[in-house]
């Protein structure tokens, strides 16, 4: 049975997703605070959090940030910015998902029960034998990835993103493809989020758009790990 956080402010609402999701037969754990919640997630880590951004002691971006460096859990944030790049920084700070206000619970339950789904491990590399390109390497038995002998911090979804094109090396792999093997979603809604990913891999990687290293994007196909310096 899935465990789920939820972190809001409000009992009202606390209360009528807690029911909802219940009702689907998840576990759920409800704070009212970030801190609460910061201390939750330590002591028993939750299979998901639905974290609102409005709480009372601490920003929600800051306490997502606070929770990236804790845990890997997958998140949803709850907010009611709906600007193109208050999305963009919420994804960048580590949400996996999210949910403008006003929402119903029937909505977000939806959210919860894909993003559950997309937490799956991805499809598994071709072999379990380290992959090799250019000074990349990708160790699928020790889940690790290193750049000129140094490992690189990546986060779950940044590690099976740049895994998947490694067992695919050389070859270009559709944004639908990976964004439904990586992702286990429709293409649909997701092609912002493969690019925040991409980005995110880039700059790790020491390289940018217009002087790739390793991550080349065909136009209008999709991207091919390879090294061509």
């Amino acid at each position: 049975m899935p465990l789920v956080l939820l972190v809001d402010d409000d009992p009202t609402v606390r209360g009528a997703i807690a029911h909802t999701l219940t009702d689907l037969g998840h576990a759920v754990r409800a704070v009212g605070s970030a801190m609460e919640a910061l201390q939750e997630i330590t002591h028993n880590q939750p299979d998901l959090v639905i974290l609102d951004l409005g709480l009372p002691d601490i920003d929600g971006a800051d306490a997502l940030r606070m929770l990236r460096t804790i845990c890997d859990v997958p998140v949803i944030v709850a907010t009611g910015r709906r600007g193109e790049l208050d999305i963009i920084r919420l994804l960048n700070a580590g949400a996996d998902d999210y949910v403008v206000k006003p929402f119903s619970t029937a909505h977000l339950a939806a959210r919860v029960t894909a993003v559950l789904r997309r937490g799956r491990p991805a499809a598994p590399e071709r072999s379990s034998e380290p992959v090799r390109v250019g000074g990349l390497c990708v160790d699928p038995s020790r889940r690790t990835i290193t750049l000129d002998g140094a490992v690189l911090k990546l986060t779950r979804k940044e590690y099976e993103l740049l895994a998947y094109l490694a067992g695919r090396a050389g070859q270009v792999v559709t944004r639908k493809e990976l964004v439904t093997e990586v992702w286990r979603a429709p293409y649909a809604g997701f092609e912002k989020t493969l690019d925040v990913h991409i980005s995110w891999l880039r700059r790790k990687l020491g390289e940018t758009a217009a002087q790739p290293r390793l991550l080349h994007a065909v136009r209008g196909v999709g991207i091919m790990l390879a090294d061509h310096s």
